[in-house]
């Protein structure tokens, strides 16, 4: 392990020991407190369980919860960001470990995920349920189209290469500033910056330690902002975290890899549907609204 992978590591450790100690100081403050069901545990466990295999989170997550009516839209970006970023710590700290990527590569995606995260909430948080429906639809309609490309080979897999030069390299870190902003919405970015890595080249296992150290630093930042305004699901929020944690370690340590092209095959026919129907409600919402809305 290189130094600048144990920099990174402690980073990501003394960002989660700030996060969780924010998290339970803001926890009484919370208007609508109460414990996690099964249900939610088993949202978190299943969710980053596909996670961890490179499948992603948040599509999954909101999927399920609209299906279910489990969390109210608005709260949908917040109970993401913070539910699901004990998992994601758990993640960084796995696949930083294990697999070796160019440092400078990784710090500079790392850092502009993290700044695109810290925008991009300021942004969400204010922005009108409409709107903020358009933008959960759309973000899910193209995780979904983009599984549907991957598995049809209309996307390549990925190449060979655990580093980038030049313009790839800027282009990179640009993208990945745009995926921690759209994150910071409740849009997974898994599946994009997966597949952008593999457009410019590289290998599919280079990507996995950059989308979790970027992952679990966008959400921790990402997330305060959510924990200040309690503009989130709490037992939701409780249950992703507590399950999600078992999720990923069973993934990385026992299952190791399973049939991903159909895991994809249903998150994708689950997420197209569940995007339709946000798309189907933010029109209505302007609807109800009126041309001055």
């Amino acid at each position: 392990m290189n130094a600048a992978q144990l920099a990174l590591l402690a980073v990501i450790a003394a960002a989660a020991v700030g996060f969780l100690s924010y998290w339970a100081l803001t926890a009484p403050r919370h208007p609508a407190r109460r414990a996690p069901t099964a249900e939610e545990i088993a949202v978190g466990a299943v969710s980053n369980f596909f996670d961890a295999l490179g499948i992603g989170s948040f599509a999954t997550s909101t999927s399920y919860f609209r299906l279910r009516r489990m969390v109210p839209d608005v709260e949908i970006p917040g109970t993401l960001n913070i539910g699901h970023a004990p998992a994601a710590i758990a993640e960084a700290l796995i696949y930083i470990t294990i697999v070796s990527v160019d440092p400078w590569l990784l710090a500079a995606m790392t850092a502009a995920m993290v700044l695109g995260s810290w925008i991009g909430a300021g942004v969400v948080v204010r922005i009108p349920k409409p709107l903020l429906l358009a933008v959960l639809g759309s973000g899910t309609l193209i995780a979904g189209v983009l599984f549907v490309a991957v598995n049809l080979d209309w996307l390549p897999g990925g190449g060979q290469a655990f580093a980038l030069s030049g313009w790839r390299f800027w282009f990179a870190v640009v993208a990945n500033f745009v995926l921690g902003s759209t994150m910071a919405a409740g849009i997974g970015m898994f599946g994009p910056c997966m597949i952008m890595l593999s457009l410019l080249g590289m290998h599919p296992r280079a990507a996995f330690p950059i989308m979790m150290s970027g992952g679990a630093l966008q959400q921790m930042v990402s997330g305060t902002r959510y924990l200040k305004r309690g503009r989130y699901s709490f037992g939701t929020a409780v249950g992703l975290g507590l399950g999600g944690v078992f999720g990923v370690c069973l993934a990385a340590f026992v299952v190791r890899s399973l049939p991903v092209v159909a895991l994809r095959w249903l998150v994708a026919v689950v997420a197209l549907y569940v995007a339709a129907d946000f798309l189907k409600s933010a029109l209505m919402g302007r609807r109800t609204k009126g041309p001055s809305g």
